[in-house]
């Protein structure tokens, strides 16, 4: 989604910012691991085990959102490294 109104460090730096002042104290402890994606502009947001439905749920209420997301509890939303692995059949 481009938004001609925010480079992504501003859409990262607000959505983080109303994530530690309105949303984390409220979330935290009961949605571990879960993701939350916030509108930057209204600070809606919505919370799922799947970043993709939070997203469409929050698009469904607010259809310009700008969105940022993060995984609660964690510095970063997936991982990725040499733990991962793929069976192969």
């Amino acid at each position: 989604m481009p938004y001609t109104d925010y480079t992504p460090g501003e859409v990262a730096s607000r959505g983080e910012k109303i994530y530690g002042q309105r949303i984390r104290d409220n979330i935290a402890a009961e949605h571990r691991g879960k993701f939350v994606v916030i509108d930057i502009e209204t600070g809606e947001y919505e919370i799922h085990s799947d970043d993709l439905v939070a997203t469409k749920r929050l698009l469904v209420k607010h259809p310009n959102a700008v969105v940022y997301g993060l995984r609660i509890g964690f510095s970063a939303a997936y991982r990725i490294g040499k733990n991962f692995s793929v069976k192969m059949r």
